[in-house]
């Protein structure tokens, strides 16, 4: 039996102690040389970027070599053209899930690695490029470096959400605070009315939590980069900011006024804004002594100083049979100046006051507004 239980531990010990070197093994950290050649695209080449999808650039180089002959691992690094490497402006993984000595890198990542190199849409700028050969947590940056020209497209590729942030943005630096930017129709345009601090940057960002792409405003305000660099004004105030990525072009804008208007009595009121996208106007009084008793009503709106109107889909309208729905859906008409067209009609003609609440931001499917009483 002693002889038994000897023979017993004997064995366990032999295969902890052999589990223990294959661990070792395991685990054990393999040198590999750094890529000595880069083979294409050609130092100094100039490219044009094409929006089309199936447009791409093949980026080859030499073999390296791992210490055991094992499999290497390879990164395509970029940077800008002064940069060293040291924080890389985006890697993109080699074909085969890292393991070829090529890979194929679509214009449209091109032309997003150019806009972090700070290169503007429709601009030429310099990248560089070099390869990081690795195995494990072992890297070895090759010391060939390459430069490509490019000539960015004039869009940028468009995130799937869109969210305001930073110093001067109404939900400061705190990301869970940022406000989401409104996707227009097509999905390439978002839009956001919001207050904006003079002197204090703002950028926009893809996510509130694990930020991969940021945009910031351009300082003349008619086009964005992707970079972090961010924006300002200078002047406190509520803005209409627009971003279009299929042109890369942007629009910022003064919201000077927002005021209720009684079409046959023409009485105006000035909402108030109080953030979010939100203006509002407490125990207005509406005027129907006139004619008809008359109860038309839109908005006009003052933009960078010029007045517009926004009203009704419909050229005509008959009063509402609830006090919400889609009858209170906005639309703008900045040529439009007739005293009563596109105009709304009161829920009940009756009300002595009521507060008139007016929103435009990414929380409502449509813009909107409400009379409440």
């Amino acid at each position: 039996m002693k002889t038994n239980i000897l023979s017993i531990t004997c064995y366990l010990m032999a295969i902890l102690a052999f589990s223990g070197c294959k661990k070792d093994n395991d685990f054990k950290e393999v040198s590999v040389t750094e890529v000595n050649t880069l083979y294409s695209p050609d130092d100094g080449r100039n490219l044009v970027l094409q929006a089309a999808g199936s447009a791409s650039l093949y980026f080859e180089w030499e073999k390296a070599i791992a210490q055991d002959n094992g499999v290497v691992y390879y990164d395509v690094l970029f940077d800008k053209e002064n940069g060293d490497f040291s924080n890389p402006v985006f890697t993109v993984t080699a074909d085969n899930k890292g393991t070829s000595t090529g890979a194929s890198i679509t214009h449209k990542t091109l032309n997003k690695i150019a806009g972090l190199a700070g290169i503007a849409a429709s601009e030429e700028g310099t990248l560089k490029w070099t390869i990081v050969s690795s195995r494990g947590l072992t890297k070895t940056p090759s010391k060939q470096v390459r430069k490509l020209n490019v000539t960015r497209f004039a869009g940028i590729e468009a995130p799937s959400a869109l969210f305001l942030t930073g110093e001067g943005s109404e939900g400061g630096v705190d990301m869970a605070q940022a406000l989401a930017v409104k996707t227009l129709e097509g999905g390439t345009e978002f839009e956001i009315y919001t207050r904006l601090t003079a002197g204090k940057k703002y950028t926009f960002v893809d996510s509130k939590t694990g930020t991969s792409r940021t945009f910031s405003v351009t300082p003349a305000g008619t086009a964005f980069q992707e970079n972090a660099e961010g924006a300002t004004v200078a002047k406190d105030g509520i803005y209409k900011i627009n971003l279009d990525f299929l042109a890369g072009s942007a629009s910022i804008v003064e919201v000077n006024k927002l005021d209720f208007f009684m079409c046959t009595p023409q009485k105006r009121q000035t909402l108030t804004y109080q953030g979010k996208g939100v203006w509002r106007v407490n125990d207005m009084v509406p005027d129907f002594t006139t004619e008809f008793g008359d109860d038309r009503y839109f908005f006009w709106i003052t933009l960078g100083g010029v007045e517009q109107k926004i009203g009704s889909i419909n050229k005509d309208n008959q009063p509402p049979s609830g006090k919400t729905g889609p009858y209170f859906k906005l639309a703008f008409h900045p040529e439009d100046k007739n005293r009563w067209d596109y105009s709304f009609k009161f829920p009940n003609r009756s009300i002595a006051k009521c507060n008139v609440i007016l929103t435009m931001n990414a929380e409502v499917a449509d813009y909107t507004h409400e009379i409440a009483f």
